[in-house]
């Protein structure tokens, strides 16, 4: 089992940048395909980002067109999300998964774990 926890969230003005992070407990998480997700008020949760478990493969949705990069460091049990260039439409809870799977999913009933999201806001 995998416990993750979001942190970096919080208020950003359009433009600025803000990096998330997601801690994951257990020995494996070196073995999990990690997920960003993210749900903004009155829409559905949709898919962000997601990279291989050995760092070597990524997906982007359409929508992050070069702004966010996802990253994670086995070492360190973290996954992360760089975003960059935020805009009023990026505001949204943020949430990280793990997926045991072996290729990249960008479905989120697709995985396994879940952390209980970190909100982004961006003001204009």
């Amino acid at each position: 089992q995998v416990q993750l926890v979001e942190s970096g969230g919080g208020l950003v003005q359009a433009g600025g940048s803000l990096r998330l992070s997601c801690a994951a407990s257990g020995r494996t998480f070196s073995s999990y395909n990690m997920g960003w997700f993210r749900q903004a008020p009155g829409k559905e949760r949709e898919f962000v980002a997601a990279i291989g478990w050995t760092a070597y493969t990524t997906n982007y949705a359409p929508f992050v067109k070069g702004r966010f990069t996802i990253s994670r460091d086995n070492a360190k049990n973290t996954v992360y999300l760089q975003m960059n260039s935020l805009t009023r439409e990026d505001t949204a809870i943020y949430y990280c998964a793990a997926d045991r799977s072996t290729i990249l999913r960008t479905t989120d009933y697709e995985y396994d774990y879940w952390g209980q999201g970190t909100q982004v806001t961006v003001s204009s």
